[in-house]
C-alpha cells in the first residue's frame, strides 16, 4: 500500500528498511525514539522551516529529497546541499538551541518524522547510543558542508563547477559505462548550487551535450563520458 504521491507506508521506525545514520540504533532507544515522532507527508515545494526562525525541532527524512538552502541579503539563493532518505534535518540547531541556519524545502514529495525539539533534548540525553549518533550526524553535516566547498564551489570556472555537481550525482559509479541519474533540480536551482546564473547553467549544459559528454532524456541525465567531465573538472 502506498501514500499519497506513491510514497511507501512506514509504519513505524522500529519495522523500516531503510534506517541508515542517526535511525540505526539499538532496539531500546529505537523503540523510544519511535514514540516521540510525528509522520507527515508533504508535496514537493514544502517548506519544512525557515532560515533565522527559532528551531521547533528535528525533521528526519524518511523518503524523497530536500533542498538546504541559504539567502544573502541581496536576496540571492545558494542551495548548500540535496538532503536524502536517513538524514535528520534542524538537528544542530536543535541541540544548541539557536535558529535554523538554512531553509529546507522539499524537491519532491517527501515522507518525514518530526520530533519536538524538548522531546529530542530529552532522549538524548537519556540514551547515550543516540547522543553519540547525534554527534555523529552533525559532525558529518559539517564535514559534508566543507567538501562542497571545496569541491564544487572552490573550482576555477562554472563549466569546472557544474561538471564537479554532475560527478556528485554518480554514487561513486567509474568506468566507461554510461551512467543515468534521475534529478529533480531546474536550471535555477543548479545554478543555485554552483553560485552562477540560471542562463550559464544552460548554457554550459548545451556545450557538454554538443561535446557529446551528457546527455539529457527528459528528467534523466545521462554521463556519457565521465572522463571527460573528470577532466573539466580539475
Amino acid at each position: 500500500m502506498k501514500l499519497p504521491y506513491g510514497l511507501e507506508i512506514i509504519e513505524n521506525c522500529v519495522d523500516c528498511k531503510l534506517r541508515q545514520g542517526f535511525c540505526d540504533l539499538p532496539s531500546e532507544p529505537l523503540g523510544a525514539f519511535n514514540a516521540l515522532g510525528h509522520q507527515h507527508t508533504y508535496p514537493g515545494g514544502s517548506v519544512l522551516f525557515m532560515e533565522g526562525q527559532q528551531a521547533r525541532g528535528a525533521f528526519v527524512l524518511c523518503s524523497g529529497r530536500v533542498k538546504l538552502s541559504t539567502t544573502s541579503r541581496e536576496g540571492k539563493i545558494l542551495i548548500l546541499k540535496i538532503a536524502a532518505p536517513g538524514e535528520v534535518l534542524g538537528l544542530s540547531a536543535v541541540i544548541s538551541s539557536r535558529s535554523y541556519e538554512v531553509t529546507a524545502t522539499t524537491a519532491a514529495p517527501c515522507r518525514v518524522n518530526f520530533i519536538h525539539a524538548e522531546a529530542l533534548i530529552s532522549f538524548l540525553r537519556r540514551h547515550g547510543d543516540a547522543g553519540l549518533k547525534a554527534a555523529q550526524a552533525v559532525s558529518k553535516e559539517y564535514q559534508d558542508a566543507c567538501l562542497d566547498i571545496q569541491e564544487i564551489l572552490m573550482a576555477p570556472s562554472s563549466a569546472g563547477k557544474l561538471a564537479k555537481l554532475l560527478l556528485s550525482w554518480t554514487n561513486g559509479h567509474n568506468g566507461d559505462q554510461e551512467v543515468r541519474v534521475r534529478t529533480v533540480l531546474t536550471h535555477e536551482e543548479m545554478a543555485q548550487m554552483i553560485g552562477a546564473s540560471r542562463e550559464t547553467v544552460t548554457r554550459v549544459l548545451s556545450d557538454l551535450k554538443k561535446k557529446q559528454l551528457i546527455r539529457l532524456e527528459g528528467s534523466t541525465l545521462v554521463i556519457r563520458n565521465r572522463m571527460g567531465l573528470e577532466q573539466l573538472a580539475s
